[in-house]
C-alpha cells in the first residue's frame, strides 16, 4: 500500500485555499476538516468550497466531514467529486447504507474514530470501507499534541485489518510531525494528516517530502 501523506488545509490560508493546495505538489492528497459546530466545538467550511476548490485542483480531494447528521450530508461531497470522504462511526446512524453509497458515487468509503471510540466493535463493518481514521487528537481543531494513548489502538487496528486481508488504509489524524510519526509507521499506520507541521513551514512541500522519507525509513525496517 506505501506511505501516504495527505496534509490538512486546516492550518493554511483558507482565502487562498486553491494556491496553498498548489504549495503542496508532492501530497498523496489535501485532506479538507468539514466541521459543523455540533458534532465538534468547530466551524470550517462546507460544500460550496469543496465544490469550488474541486474546480481548481486535480489533486485527490480527502474529505473528513465532523459534522452531525453525517448520513445526509456525506454523499453529496461524493458526488462533487472528491475522491475520498470519511466519516465519524460517532454521527452515522446506517454506516453500511452509507458507506456503500459512497461507493456507488465513485468515492471511498472511510470510517473515523475519536480517541476513545474502541475499533473492535466495528470490526464486521470494515469490508465496507476502503479506509480507517484514527483520531490522534480530539476531533475540533489543529495543532494539538499527539496522543501516545492511541499508538495501542492503531496496532489492535492494524492486526484487524490484516486479519481481513484486503487493502486498507489506516490514517492517522492529530500531531503529525517529525517527532510522531515514526511511532504511527511502527503501530501500522500508512496514511498521515499533518497540518501545522506543512503549513507552519516556510516550504511546506519540502516538509511532506521529508515527512515520507522519514516514514518510508521505518517502514521498510518493520
Amino acid at each position: 500500500m506505501g506511505i501516504k501523506i495527505t496534509p490538512s488545509i486546516l492550518n493554511a490560508d483558507l482565502a487562498d485555499l486553491a494556491g496553498e493546495v498548489a504549495r503542496i505538489p508532492s501530497a498523496d492528497a489535501v485532506h479538507l476538516d468539514v466541521m459543523d459546530n455540533r458534532f465538534v466545538p468547530n466551524l470550517t467550511f462546507g460544500l460550496p468550497l469543496i465544490e469550488n476548490l474541486r474546480a481548481h485542483t486535480s489533486m485527490m480531494m480527502d474529505i473528513h466531514l465532523m459534522i452531525a447528521d453525517v448520513d445526509r450530508w456525506a454523499p453529496g461531497f461524493a458526488a462533487a467529486g472528491c475522491e475520498s470522504v470519511t466519516f465519524h462511526i460517532e454521527a452515522s446512524d446506517a454506516p453500511v447504507k452509507l458507506a456503500r453509497e459512497l461507493r456507488a458515487l465513485g468515492s471511498r468509503a472511510a470510517m473515523a474514530l475519536r480517541p476513545a471510540t474502541a475499533i473492535e466493535p466495528y470490526e464486521d463493518l470494515l469490508g465496507e470501507l476502503d479506509m480507517v481514521l484514527l483520531m490522534t487528537v480530539e476531533p475540533g481543531f489543529g495543532g494539538q499534541s499527539f496522543l501516545d494513548l492511541c499508538l495501542p489502538k492503531i496496532r489492535r487496528t492494524r492486526a484487524l485489518l490484516d486479519k481481513l486481508g484486503k487493502e486498507l488504509w489506516l490514517q492517522v489524524d492529530g500531531g503529525i510531525s517529525a517527532d510522531t510519526i515514526e511511532r504511527c509507521v511502527a503501530a501500522g499506520a500508512d496514511t498521515f494528516v499533518a497540518g501545522s507541521a506543512v503549513f507552519g513551514a516556510d516550504d511546506p512541500d519540502a516538509v511532506v517530502q521529508a515527512l515520507r522519507e522519514q516514514a518510508l525509513r521505518v517502514d521498510s525496517a518493520v
